[in-house]
């Protein structure tokens, strides 16, 4: 077993139809990339909105309202410190699918412990404790807890449910939504198909592309050979078993049984 400190360098997930789920978590390294990033976006961006402010307040002050300039800059300034600390990396990972500026440049992203993506429920929460995280400074009790977590986790992560996974996006390959139908496919019996299949074949879908391409490959073949065991199909090989996937997603949007 790996000691407490060690951290594992795969997030896996095993679903109710017995499919293996891999995500690399990202580590230290990457992470202090991430917060360097978005912490020099904050500071150009807090630049920016006080000089803005001085300048409203020297206004307010030349037109004669000294008693209240004070009041509300120092109210002002105050919201604007708290959005630019959580509120910044809550909004956009709600708005971003789990990423932040810095996340995108370090390929890394926030998904739920399940591997599906997080909502705003789960973006607040691992943000509202990230004061906690950066105590006593430079994100001290974070980095501590991410160093004895296995899955690399805050505590942020740990009250939200969220790990934080590397995106090692494959080359040359067009996403879900821009790949044409796959005309050789044998006709799909949609009625096989369980709602549990669908939801893993749409997560595996939108997150292929952060996954490591032998990871992507076995897991392709994993879901589709299942799937076309029931439906008495043959589909072999990489990119095709991707193709039949696709094609059994696109099916099940367009089929009543699946409608809510």
């Amino acid at each position: 077993m790996p000691l407490p400190h060690q951290l594992s360098d795969k997030l896996t997930i095993d679903t109710p139809e017995q499919t293996v789920l891999e995500y690399p978590i990202a580590g230290l390294g990457s992470r202090f990339l991430a917060i360097l990033t978005d912490t020099g976006i904050q500071i150009a961006a807090a630049i920016v909105l006080f000089t803005i402010g001085g300048l409203i307040g020297f206004g307010l002050i030349a037109a004669g309202f000294e008693r209240f300039s004070e009041q509300w800059i120092v109210a002002i300034i105050v919201f604007l410190l708290f959005l630019l600390n959580s509120g910044y990396f809550a909004l956009f990972e709600i708005f971003w699918n789990g990423q932040t500026p810095g996340k995108r440049v370090a390929k890394i992203r926030v998904i739920k412990d399940d591997g599906r993506p997080i909502g705003a429920y789960e973006a607040i929460v691992r943000n509202a404790l990230r004061l906690v995280d950066s105590l006593p400074a430079m994100y001290g009790v974070g980095l501590v807890s991410v160093f004895l977590s296995r899955k690399g986790k805050r505590l942020g992560d740990f009250v939200a449910g969220t790990v934080v996974v590397h995106e090692n996006t494959l080359e040359g390959v067009r996403p879900y939504q821009d790949a044409p139908p796959d005309e050789t496919l044998p006709p799909i019996d949609i009625s096989l198909v369980t709602l549990d299949e669908v939801r893993l074949i749409e997560t595996f879908l939108n997150r292929r592309d952060s996954l490591d391409p032998s990871v992507r490959t076995s897991m392709a073949a994993q879901i589709s050979y299942r799937l076309a065991s029931k439906m008495n199909l043959q589909i072999q090989g990489w990119p095709r078993t991707e193709r039949f996937l696709e094609s059994v997603m696109d099916q099940a949007r367009q089929s009543h049984q699946f409608r809510s």
